[in-house]
């Protein structure tokens, strides 16, 4: 310590994983296995949550005002989603679609993947991607899909507002 650096850190005392000369790598991330259970009651909450806020806007007119839309002007990704849900609840499936298309597509494709989990809930076949798509996407860290789901959103935020 004598030329002025830092104490370098300590090793970890079990190191998950090594890659090379002795330097400790972190394993790969693994995702814990699928419980349609537990995805059920997930998606029970979303849906319930969405019914509400739908059903109040669509009774009162009150909503979750966007703080993006407020500041800039500019529609957020889910600007719209109330709007789109009240309109569900009337039956209007166009105008629901032009509140907002991606969020429209998103519930469509939860529509799905929440009967698939209902069925395997109650007993019925596993529906899985194929074994080797499964053990790429298992791989992915979260926070890789969470900058992936950001960017994303960004993308549809220029293109919805400049385009």
């Amino acid at each position: 310590m004598d030329n002025g650096s830092m104490p370098s850190a300590p090793l970890p005392a079990q190191p998950l994983g090594v890659a090379g000369a002795g330097v400790a790598q972190p394993a790969a991330y693994r995702m814990r296995p699928f419980e349609a259970v537990r995805a059920v009651k997930s998606l029970g909450i979303f849906v319930g949550f969405g019914l509400a806020v739908s059903g109040l806007y669509a009774t009162t007119g009150i909503g979750f005002p966007c703080p993006l839309r407020a500041v800039t002007g500019w529609e957020c990704p889910l600007c719209g989603g109330t709007r789109l849900g009240s309109s569900l609840l009337h039956g209007h499936i166009r105008q629901a679609f032009d509140y907002n298309p991606v969020v429209f597509i998103g519930l469509i494709v939860m529509t799905i993947l929440g009967g698939i989990w209902i069925v395997e809930a109650l007993g019925g076949p596993k529906v899985r991607p194929p074994r080797r798509i499964a053990d790429r996407l298992v791989r992915v860290h979260p926070t890789v899909w969470a900058a992936i789901a950001v960017a994303a959103g960004l993308a549809y935020t220029l293109v919805r507002n400049l385009v």
